[in-house]
């Protein structure tokens, strides 16, 4: 968020500014979408709807799991949320007390540690490496949990910042080893959609006992209307509804309304996400070039993680310097890893290709005077 504030002083300066440091489609919300909100607006009054969000939504979504998933969920066990972020927060105060140690996998979503501080809980990074193709396994989450006892694992599948996937299997495992070990799964599946080989499983494909959260944000590009979702077993309607009522009230009517439209408009978010894989192969085939070799496997969201360690031993401080000489925004890697983020950025190609073309002119043209 530095760099963005920093990048938009810029913007507004009248400087031409590549902004691929945040994880935002450059994309509008589909037309479909817009245009429901148009004729709500004009219809008359948005209010409050109930908490758990207005049924036609809540129904559109089940039917997305059964046509992407084949999995049959009761639309009366999603709750529809101000974006994945509130959804984190119902969660952790669901089905942790105070004190609750929560796995999380490093590198990872820094909100994810920060939201469980704040509510006096321990978030337990565990570092992933290449020997486990930088994906949390279920040998390092036994070893951690042999070390201190854990009460609840939240992963992300696609990773942000690296892109990461467990494949079928594996995720089957991570999940099934929570349930033996007695550890709680939360599964942010905010990145479905946005894949590349692969397909993502969600968790409620091994078990419904197990919280999903997912959002319009990402492959729906509707970061600003901040709606999203979360499923929660049968026994934990009522306690995450009433938490909803008393801390939020209820998702905003005019991005719900939004939203269940969007579902109509996948053409568009198709051509959308083809642009990504564009950009993706442009990265992948001209960041080797540069010196940056080393780059954690992108099986989706629209992320690259590199090394710079070539370069720098401070991110944070190469990012600023390629912000202020090369008029390009980049992410450090030290939010998503305490550790060893100093040695690595994220490039987000959520942009269009011409920003992906001129931010690697721009980012080769400022490696080749450290060199």
């Amino acid at each position: 968020m530095d760099i963005v504030a920093k990048a938009n002083k810029l913007i507004q300066a009248s400087e031409d500014v590549i902004m691929m440091c945040v994880g935002q489609p450059s994309a509008p919300a589909p037309k479909t979408a817009r245009d429901a909100a148009k004729v709500a607006i004009d219809n008359g009054r948005i209010g409050y709807t109930d908490a758990s969000g207005i049924g036609p939504l809540r129904v559109r979504i089940a039917k997305h799991y059964l046509e992407q998933h084949n999995v049959d969920i009761d639309p009366k066990r999603i709750i529809v949320t101000n974006g994945s972020s509130c959804a984190f927060t119902l969660s952790f105060l669901s089905i942790f007390e105070i004190g609750a140690r929560v796995a999380i996998p490093s590198p990872g979503y820094p909100a994810y540690r920060n939201i469980l501080r704040s509510l006096s809980m321990e978030a337990v990074e565990i570092d992933t490496n290449a020997q486990s193709g930088w994906v949390l396994t279920p040998q390092l989450l036994k070893e951690a949990h042999a070390l201190k006892p854990l009460d609840g694992l939240l992963i992300a599948n696609p990773n942000n910042p690296n892109g990461t996937m467990l494949e079928a299997s594996a995720f089957k495992e991570l999940q099934e080893t929570c349930a033996q070990l007695g550890i709680k799964f939360i599964s942010d599946e905010i990145y479905h959609g946005l894949t590349y080989g692969q397909k993502e499983i969600s968790a409620l494909c091994v078990s419904d006992d197990c919280i999903v959260i997912n959002s319009f944000s990402k492959y729906f590009c509707m970061t600003g209307w901040r709606v999203g979702w979360m499923i929660v077993p049968v026994n934990m309607i009522v306690t995450v509804n009433r938490l909803q009522q008393n801390l939020f009230i209820c998702a905003p009517e005019i991005s719900q309304i939004a939203a269940l439209h969007a579902f109509d408009g996948l053409e568009e978010l198709e051509r959308t996400k083809a642009g990504y894989l564009k950009n993706r192969t442009l990265l992948l085939e001209n960041l080797p070039k540069m010196g940056l070799s080393e780059i954690m496997p992108v099986d989706g969201a629209f992320y690259c993680y590199a090394n710079v360690e070539a370069y720098t031993q401070n991110s944070e401080s190469l990012c600023a310097d390629i912000l202020a000489n090369a008029n390009l925004a980049l992410t450090p890697g030290v939010d998503f890893d305490s550790k060893n983020g100093n040695k690595w950025i994220r490039l987000s190609f959520a942009g269009s290709n011409q920003d992906m073309q001129k931010g690697l002119e721009r980012l080769g043209n400022y490696l080749d005077t450290k060199s």
